[in-house]
């Protein structure tokens, strides 16, 4: 061995991490490693925003472009615009000039934008149009790209636009409506909302359904499968005409009756907006429009998702950045929509989509693999959204768990108000696939339950879990049980269990895993079965596509059990405000017994986990002395259960100087919830 390699090799010089002013990185010292990733995400913020506006003024004034394009109402006639850069000659026809498309050509402006005034009452309200492109020698025909009302014709299974213009005679009702609490989220879908094999109505939901929302206690409405989508079965993540709200349902103001109403009930309405990728269609689609691949979506592979079949925005382009602000702009002004819940963010986020990244170290984050395109545009999205309603909702669907997903952007982050939790339901699922719940782990559900980096939207099961080929939590752990099982006067032990632990897992989700609340329509009572859209693999029937309300009211079935706990967490919860207090404390948690406790909002929350063990004055550590009233127990005979627990006062004492502890009996595979009594008088 050489003289130089028995040398010690010198010590790398330590390098020095610059300060930075970004506010992320005083929160989350952690990310100073990345402080340059971080400082960059903030630089191509600020020169997109100066590209958007030379000249100053907000990001509001600029995402006007449904003011613009489209069809609007002159004094002696109507204007339609479109833009279309690559295109050679755009053409109008309809039921206006006999489908004859010749008659009608647009003439070109600047900047690609293409223009037709239609004298006098040539067109009104309902005429059906369609746009007619010429590129080279190439003919294509294509619903305007800000049409507001597409219809399908259901024989034939073509679509066409309707003229919608932006004359509204609809009156709102809700200029003092207010809602700033935490989300509590009933995710809902319009069509499916009814009980008979058909697409229900905007009206019928709102008549219908709202009402049962309040009562249950929800006070945010999430709808999904709005912006319409020419293939129903895909649950609305398929968007092709971005500024027409679905016509399966009804007609625009029937949606604007919605939403009011919703607000006349104190309930927020946020859309599920699809702005991670776009339906491949040319018809009723946007792709291809002016005969180019590029006037929207990326060129070659990169505009096509590999998993999805779809097409993914360029969010670089100033244009297609105008036609997606003017998007969140137009659903928050046109029909009142208190917020978002963004699908597909981790898709956007990534170049590979985030398809098989783990991302189990922060290195990931902060690498070529993501795009920082669609980070500025996410932050534009959230400035833009605060800019039109400071109080309104953004809800990130990212399973990543990006960095500063919900910092402010003026501090470095993307400026969500919270992300849905959704390795919450993936460990339910788990769990009840993988272990008997008597070897569930309670110190890795705590951990699941608490380890998060941003404000959370928890939840057991969205619509996701829900779907065919899948199962919800109640049906995955009943079974073919439930067809003959639910019976009130029928008790077995695969029924109990189900919805014993069914209560339970809500609970404790609600309770501890984050600072917001989302359950999908009809699993608050253990809806049977899957969700399965018409399609001809089925005969094209509607029998797994819509909710069975009647066993939630048939009082002799055990759904209203369900139906009746979930109203009365949700109750306990608001009553006592335990979301506003960010985390919970965990006061004690005994892997062998199965037991679990905690304090959030001022409430103690138990849990026995054990299938079989039921303990008698079971000690659990509480912060003071004093007395307790248990104000909830899923042992109680309306929400099905045995009644083995006593509603009376628990005192907690400190022998010595020992913690203060509450003794309780905690029957197998329940829950309860204690609040201290603070002088209140029996």
């Amino acid at each position: 061995m050489s003289e130089k390699n028995l040398t010690p090799k010198p010590a790398e010089p330590k390098q020095e991490i610059p300060e930075s002013s970004l506010g992320i990185l005083k929160r989350h010292p952690e990310l100073r490693p990345w402080t340059g990733d971080l400082e960059l995400r903030d630089q191509l913020h600020t020169k997109k925003r100066a590209q958007l506006l030379p000249e100053g003024g907000s990001l509001s004034d600029f995402a006007d472009g449904h003011l613009y394009y489209g069809f609007h109402k002159l004094e002696d006639g109507w204007v339609y615009r479109e833009w279309a850069p690559g295109a050679d000659q755009l053409y109008l026809t309809g039921d206006f000039n006999n489908w004859h498309w010749l008659d009608t050509p647009l003439t070109k402006l600047e900047k690609g934008n293409w223009e037709v005034k239609l004298p006098g009452d040539t067109i009104h309200q309902g005429s059906r149009v369609m746009t007619i492109v010429r590129n080279g020698d190439r003919l294509t025909q294509h619903l305007p790209l800000y049409a507001r009302r597409v219809t399908q014709d259901w024989v034939s299974q073509s679509w066409c636009c309707e003229v919608w213009g932006d004359q509204d005679n609809f009156v709102w009702t809700d200029a003092d409506f207010e809602n700033t609490e935490p989300p509590l989220i009933y995710e809902a879908h319009v069509g499916m909302s009814s009980e008979e094999g058909r697409i229900a109505t905007y009206r019928e939901f709102a008549d219908d359904r709202l009402p049962y929302i309040k009562e249950l206690g929800y006070n945010t409405v999430q709808l999904m499968a709005i912006m319409e989508h020419p293939f129903y079965g895909s649950f609305g993540y398929q968007v092709s005409n971005f500024f027409a709200a679905s016509s399966r349902y009804g007609y625009p103001d029937e949606l604007k009756y919605l939403v009011n109403k919703a607000h006349s009930l104190g309930l927020r309405v946020l859309l599920d907006v699809v702005h991670s990728h776009a339906v491949g269609n040319t018809l009723e689609g946007i792709n291809l429009f002016d005969g180019t691949s590029y006037q929207f979506f990326h060129e070659g592979p990169k505009g096509d998702h590999s998993a999805w079949g779809t097409k993914c925005f360029n969010y670089d382009k100033p244009e297609v950045l105008h036609f997606l602000l003017s998007n969140l702009k137009f659903w928050m002004q046109e029909y009142h929509f208190d917020g978002f819940r963004f699908d597909g963010v981790t898709s956007m986020l990534y170049h590979d989509h985030g398809l098989g990244t783990a991302f189990s170290k922060l290195d990931y984050y902060f690498t070529m693999n993501t795009d920082t395109e669609a980070v500025t545009y996410l932050q534009l999205a959230n400035e833009l959204i605060r800019e039109v309603n400071p109080k309104a909702l953004s809800i990130a669907e990212d399973m990543s768990g990006m960095p500063g997903m919900c910092e402010p952007v003026a501090d470095g982050g993307i400026g969500f108000d919270y992300r849905l939790g959704m390795g919450l339901p993936d460990m339910w699922i788990r769990l009840a696939k993988e272990r008997r719940d008597e070897d569930w782990n309670l110190g890795d559900i705590w951990y699941q339950m608490t380890f998060r980096n941003a404000p959370t939207v928890a939840y057991v099961e969205s619509h996701d879990q829900a779907l065919v080929g899948d199962k919800t939590m109640m049906f995955r752990f009943a079974d073919a049980a439930m067809y003959d099982q639910m019976n009130k006067d029928c008790h077995t032990l695969v029924i109990d269990r189900a919805m014993a632990l069914h209560k339970m897992i809500r609970l404790l989700t609600l309770a501890a895993g984050g600072t917001g609340y989302l359950n999908f329509m009809g699993n608050e009572f253990g809806h049977p079965e899957w969700i399965d859209f018409p399609r001809p693999g089925n005969g094209n029937s509607f029998h797994y596509c819509r909710r069975q309300w009647s066993l939630m009211r048939n009082p002799d079935l055990k759904y209203q059990y369900l139906y009746q706990f979930d109203h009365d967490m949700l109750a306990v919860i608001k009553e006592h405000k335990v979301l506003e207090q960010t985390w919970p404390t965990l006061n004690w948690t005994h892997e062998a017994e199965h037991v679990l406790a905690f304090e959030r909002g001022g409430l103690l929350f138990v849990f026995n986990f054990s299938p079989d063990r039921s303990y008698e004055s079971y000690p659990i550590p509480v912060d003071e002395a004093g007395d307790w009233q248990m104000i909830l127990s899923s042992d109680d005979a309306v929400y099905g259960g045995w009644a083995r627990n006593e509603h009376g006062r628990f005192s907690a004492l400190a022998p010595g100087k020992e913690k203060p502890t509450v003794r309780l009996y905690l029957p197998a595979r329940t829950c309860v919830v204690l609040e201290p009594v603070k002088g209140k008088k029996d």
